[in-house]
């Protein structure tokens, strides 16, 4: 059942997570699914409720800087991020701290721990119940398209987790960039809600491209992922027979329905917001089946973000 955000929803939500229980909970970038971070049977259960293979790491979710402190081993450009971009929809992947309060399940073996500060106020109160990190990937099936309403959520898992407390939709509407910290400096995991060209400008000099060898690093490095039943069409200039339409800025002049468009202005904020819900409104339309034919996105500011869901969308599965 959804909860509309009060004080007594925020305590009986905290309670479920401190006793081992999943909670769903909106951010500024799309509803997480939530488990204690430091409990592996909370974190074994939420793997096996989204159905997520165990090699792909969840993010830590922290009410402030000082609890990603306790979980990561920051470095100095880490902090200068932080700093300046938290809460907010960034990701920090640095070494996690020895004896930290992210347990080797969550950071699905790995060495390094994503944390990131959420900016949506009822998750920022949520975790200061909670007062322990909670991983939180998005609150829908693995691989499916995220969610961004408390509705989306009740659609994927009804009864099967605690609760999820409706914070109305996500202003951001697509998961927070993620930016990895190694010997060779800054790397940008995953593009989102925060522009690449943002945080170049923030830390004076470039982000390095991540690389496709070895383990998933971070989330969202899958090649097919954020995915509805029907399948994607990319860059189309018009729509064939038979297609629904995604469109961006002006749509052609012959579009039939079912159509819906990201931004008829061209508005990447408002292309991102709308994004997965658009996605699913299509998918629903067409009965999962066919065909929805994408048009172009332009690949700057968050255009890079939308752009890597779509690429990874419309990926062979």
């Amino acid at each position: 059942m959804a909860a509309r955000w009060d004080d007594s929803a925020i305590a009986e939500a905290a309670a479920a997570l401190r006793g081992g229980r999943l909670v769903a909970f909106p951010t500024e970038t799309v509803y997480g699914l939530g488990a204690r971070a430091d409990d592996p049977v909370a974190v074994a259960a939420l793997y096996a409720a989204k159905g997520r293979p165990r090699f792909n790491p969840l993010i830590a979710h922290v009410a402030d800087l000082a609890a990603a402190r306790a979980a990561a081993v920051l470095p100095p450009e880490a902090e200068r991020l932080a700093a300046a971009f938290w809460p907010g929809p960034l990701t920090l992947v640095a070494p996690a701290r020895p004896g930290g309060p992210v347990c080797d399940l969550a950071r699905a073996g790995l060495p390094t721990v994503g944390v990131r500060a959420p900016a949506h106020r009822l998750a920022q109160a949520l975790l200061a119940a909670v007062d322990v990190p909670v991983v939180a990937p998005s609150a829908n099936r693995s691989g499916a398209v995220s969610p961004t309403t408390a509705a989306h959520v009740l659609d994927a898992f009804g009864p099967e987790i605690a609760g999820v407390l409706d914070g109305g939709a996500c202003p951001v509407g697509i998961e927070s960039t993620i930016v990895g910290f190694g010997p060779d400096g800054p790397t940008l995991l995953r593009p989102g809600g925060l522009p690449r060209e943002t945080l170049e400008a923030a830390l004076g000099g470039r982000l390095r491209a991540a690389t496709a060898a070895g383990r998933v690093a971070a989330p969202g490095m899958l090649a097919s992922h954020y995915a509805p039943g029907a399948r994607l069409r990319l860059d189309a200039a018009g729509q064939r027979p038979g297609e629904a339409w995604l469109g961006f800025g002006a749509d052609p002049v012959a579009v039939a329905a079912p159509a819906l468009n990201l931004s008829p202005a061209g508005d990447l904020a408002e292309a991102a917001a709308a994004l997965y819900a658009h996605l699913r409104a299509l998918d629903a339309a067409l009965g999962g089946e066919g065909v929805i034919a994408v048009a172009p996105i332009p690949r700057r500011g968050l255009g890079e973000a939308i752009a890597d869901r779509l690429r990874r969308a419309a990926a062979p599965r």
